[in-house]
């Protein structure tokens, strides 16, 4: 049975119905969805302003992967520094209350200091990021399309991700793996992360407009900034989907479910 109520900051597909095309976005702007989603698309839209800028220096193009940098380590870091952010989020407005396995905080509470990858990765069975593709509409080469999360399919590590945490931790002996084919696997990492709780909605001030459709000469969807083009998942079963009338749910005060990630 598909899911009658959506789930705060967890965008996912919906069953086809009369109004399921409004109801598929309006509940995102809804203030009880999200605590301050702005506050973390506006991080995304500088960050996303500053790799632009350097692609002024450095083109995106097969023959520059491996190029690394100052720059590219700084833009690095705070990508990285915003996917961990998101995730917290993401846990905290559901429900997660894990505790140390072992050592000697065995059974004490774990607080969001100390989450990591691990903890993380449970986020992939209710959003499915490792289905998620995004595309740089301008690059030299073939690798334009990225799925930075794909390797979580089969629990798997992230390349990107241990890079910054090593180049983190040991600049001067890792700072080669600060290179533009981690950071733009980690743009576009943080990118999917924002598209599976928003869509394609930046929080930007203005009035809300209809989209219409024209010819354009990019193929695809593009995504929040208005620059990565999106691909959504296409796995979604029936019974996950949702499956609601946001007209009507709109007007009740309990209009959101949370996510249990103890259960996972």
């Amino acid at each position: 049975m598909a899911l009658t109520k959506p789930y705060h900051r967890n965008y996912r597909s919906f069953i086809k119905r009369p109004n399921s095309g409004y109801s598929s976005w309006a509940f995102i702007v809804d203030k009880q969805y999200a605590d301050s989603p702005h506050h973390y698309t506006r991080a995304f839209l500088l960050l996303q302003e500053d790799i632009k800028n350097l692609f002024d220096f450095i083109e995106p193009a097969d023959v520059n992967l491996k190029t690394f940098s100052f720059r590219i380590h700084e833009l690095l870091m705070r990508t990285c520094i915003e996917i961990e952010a998101n995730f917290k989020a993401i846990l905290r407005e559901n429900i997660y209350t894990p505790t140390f396995k072992s050592g000697n905080k065995s059974g004490q509470s774990k607080t969001e200091d100390y989450w990591t990858l691990n903890d993380y990765i449970k986020v992939n069975k209710t959003h499915h990021l490792d289905n998620y593709v995004a595309e740089l509409p301008f690059w030299r080469g073939i690798n334009h399309r990225y799925r930075p999360f794909a390797n979580w399919a089969q629990n798997g590590s992230l390349s990107w991700y241990q890079a910054y945490n090593e180049s983190k931790h040991d600049r001067n002996n890792k700072f080669e793996l600060a290179n533009f084919e981690n950071l733009i696997n980690a743009f576009c990492g943080l990118f999917v992360l924002l598209s599976s709780q928003f869509n394609c909605e930046s929080f930007t001030t203005g009035e809300a407009s209809l989209s219409v459709g024209t010819d354009s000469y990019f193929d695809g969807k593009f995504g929040i900034g208005n620059y990565l083009k999106i691909e959504f998942p296409t796995n979604w079963v029936d019974d996950d989907k949702y499956d609601f009338d946001w007209s009507v749910l709109k007007k009740e005060n309990d209009r959101f479910e949370k996510i249990d990630y103890n259960s996972f």
